[in-house]
């Protein structure tokens, strides 16, 4: 079973998918197999895999980081945006249609066996598998049947790391804001994200180790 660890944000564009890609190259470097994994992602701009299948760009750089080909294992569940209240929803990289934002909500819980699914099969190729939340944990009108930060955190029992963007100001008030979703480490990114991660969580080189 691979090991897995999570990196969450305390809003969108905090530096996750960064975080995330660093941490594969870092592990690749290693000699591990690693995997990135995003269980939800919502871009208007998609990557085709080799098979003809679609998935989120962040996923097929971090990909790229971890030395692996892109797969849409590492991104089962992608919504492309087609005007303010909807999106298309794409499931394992092929259309299921398109859904009013109040649909999806009702709907998305039925998704969690695909993303298990997915989940699954991406151990089997991985010795770590780096996952990365979306927007924060902390929206509190996204919180119920979550399944893209705490709730697939809970659903694989992965430790969290909460990362902020100290160049936007207010980071520490955004960090504790956030504190109660129990993450084990933080990091205040911007142009200084390595030195931010590595200091701030005190059991990284641990779980290098194993």
């Amino acid at each position: 079973m691979a090991k897995v660890i999570m990196v969450q944000g305390t809003m969108s564009n905090a530096g996750k998918s960064l975080i995330v890609a660093g941490l594969c190259r870092i592990f690749a470097q290693d000699g591990y197999r690693v995997a990135p994994f995003k269980s939800q992602n919502m871009a208007l701009n998609s990557y085709i895999t080799e098979d003809g299948l679609e998935m989120g760009r962040a996923q097929v750089m971090q990909a790229e980081a971890a030395g692996v080909k892109p797969s849409v294992l590492m991104n089962p569940i992608l919504l492309k945006p087609t005007n303010d209240v909807g999106s298309q929803v794409i499931v394992k990289g092929e259309v299921l249609g398109n859904m009013r934002a109040r649909d999806y909500f009702a709907y998305k819980k039925k998704l969690v066996p695909t993303i298990c699914e997915a989940f699954s099969e991406l151990e089997k190729q991985a010795d770590i598998i780096v996952m990365e939340g979306a927007g924060s944990p902390a929206e509190i009108n996204l919180k119920k049947d979550d399944i893209v930060n705490m709730g697939m955190a809970e659903l694989v029992d992965a430790p969290v790391i909460l990362v902020g963007d100290i160049d936007r100001g207010g980071v520490f008030a955004q960090l504790y804001g956030t504190v109660m979703i129990r993450c084990t480490g933080a990091s205040g990114g911007g142009y200084r994200p390595w030195r931010c991660v590595c200091a701030a969580f005190g059991n990284f080189d641990a779980f290098r180790r194993g």
